[in-house]
């Protein structure tokens, strides 16, 4: 038997949630060290040089990025699918997966919820109201203007749930952590989208071990996590103190 699949990263990451979904919709077990980015020490820069999560460590790969990790899933995991059959439609996934994890995570993670959460919680920082006034009014709508003309009225958008769809929905997570949501009356096909995916299985598992790092401080996240029944793995690759990335911050 392979060793059982590990993940690195924070439930509160986006772009660990997409991984985490993926592997539950494949049915493939893991064990997870919830770790902040910023909080990784040097075997975790080892692992992932940009200093970034998720990273995924099998008997094969270590692998250091989400959309990589879930075409390897893919790859070696073919069912059931998480990409469509057909080529154009398999190629439009694939963009609005990038979509997702760049332009949204400019906007919602490196904007919004750095500003409300990350600036206050792991550099004891105030938020900057102003920004997150001006990135609410500003960057969102067109982005939701976009997902608006994208999302389907009904399902999902190849069919069955899949890798756009559970990145798309994975930025709007956060935004809620954020204390911001869609609204519905300016773009309803987009709201009832996000909360259709949201609302699923491989969602909803891992709402109670987003609540339990949300409402407790960093240092005490492992053992919290650990009495809520979270799949730890048994060492970690977190430190004491924060470091930021080599891309940006």
């Amino acid at each position: 038997m392979p060793a059982p699949v590990r993940v690195i990263g924070s439930y509160l990451s986006p772009y660990v949630r997409k991984v985490l979904a993926s592997l539950d919709l494949k049915g493939i077990t893991f064990e997870i060290d919830p770790i902040v980015p910023f909080m990784g020490n040097d075997r975790f820069s080892k692992l992932s040089p940009l200093r970034r999560v998720p990273v995924l460590i099998d008997d094969r790969v270590t692998l250091a990025d989400s959309s990589v990790i879930c075409q390897y899933l893919e790859d070696r995991y073919p069912n059931p699918a998480l990409y469509p059959a057909d080529v154009a439609d398999r190629a439009r996934a694939r963009w609005l997966e990038e979509y997702a994890d760049s332009r949204m995570g400019d906007v919602f993670i490196w904007g919004l919820f750095n500003q409300a959460v990350i600036a206050p919680a792991v550099w004891g920082t105030p938020r900057d109201r102003q920004a997150i006034e001006r990135i609410v009014r500003e960057e969102i709508p067109p982005v939701l203007d976009y997902l608006e003309s994208q999302a389907p009225s009904e399902g999902f958008l190849f069919g069955t749930l899949g890798i756009a769809d559970i990145a798309i929905a994975s930025f709007l997570r956060n935004a809620a952590f954020a204390r911001y949501r869609i609204e519905p009356e300016r773009w309803p096909v987009a709201a009832a989208f996000v909360d259709r995916v949201l609302g699923q299985d491989c969602f909803t598992k891992l709402q109670p071990y987003e609540a339990v790092m949300l409402r407790t401080r960093i240092p005490g996240q492992r053992a919290a996590l650990a009495a809520a029944g979270a799949p730890l793995s048994a060492e970690t690759v977190g430190g004491d103190v924060p470091r930021r990335g080599v891309m940006r911050t």
